[in-house]
């Protein structure tokens, strides 16, 4: 652990609150609803304006939907290519007490801590709002940084330096995806595809932003059983 990571793990496992406190706080970092769904309504909202900006707004949530997807699809990869990282509350050797202790998710003591899929895809998320609603983007990047990154690095599922790997990286494939160069590739043809086939188009766009808020959590279980099983 480096010395950045150890400074802020030091400082935030020694930080521990009244019991409610420490329960809201695991509470926030595993229920989607202060996750997933607080973020994609955002761009719901975003799709129904009616203003001279329509379409160029509408392109640039299907590119922030997008920019989700793939980067859930990078963290997924960059964990099994990069060398496995333990998480902080799975390492004993650091001899720091969480205040997640005996609630300790074992499903992530099998997966690789750097970078942070979470993250990578809310920071990807918020920067689309950002991008089009610089207000209420600013209160989706803090709401990220705040109640979906913080609480993972206070309960030692992520070290800092995970959490600032993902939301860069998160960023940048939103920055790439919505430039216009790249977003009419794909974007302005969808658009149009989505006028032209409104029942279908939203049938689509439900399952896929149910996918994200829940970030695909029970088709990777169910995936993981099925391999176990072959």
């Amino acid at each position: 652990m480096n010395k950045f990571d150890s400074v802020i793990e030091t400082y935030l496992s020694h930080l521990h609150f009244g019991s409610f406190a420490t329960h809201a706080i695991q509470a926030i970092a595993d229920l989607y609803t202060f996750k997933g769904l607080i973020l994609i309504p955002v761009l719901w909202w975003m799709w129904c304006q009616h203003d001279a900006r329509r379409e160029w707004r509408r392109e640039m949530v299907l590119a922030t939907v997008l920019s989700g997807l793939v980067a859930l699809f990078v963290g997924r990869l960059l964990t099994h290519w990069l060398p496995f990282r333990v998480r902080p509350v799975f390492s004993p050797e650091l001899h720091l007490n969480f205040a997640s202790g005996a609630t300790k998710d074992a499903l992530l003591s099998g997966w690789s801590s750097f970078p942070s899929d979470h993250a990578m895809l809310w920071m990807a998320i918020a920067t689309g709002i950002f991008l089009v609603w610089r207000g209420i983007g600013v209160l989706a990047i803090l709401y990220t940084a705040l109640f979906i990154c913080v609480p993972r690095a206070y309960l030692g599922f992520h070290y800092p330096t995970d959490l600032l790997a993902g939301a860069a990286v998160g960023i940048a494939i939103t920055f790439v995806m919505t430039r216009q160069a790249i977003r009419a590739r794909y974007a302005t043809p969808l658009v149009r595809w989505i006028e032209r086939h409104p029942g279908p188009s939203a049938m689509v766009a439900f399952v896929l932003c149910l996918e994200l808020v829940t970030q695909f959590d029970e088709l990777r279980k169910l995936a993981s059983g099925v391999f176990k099983h072959l």
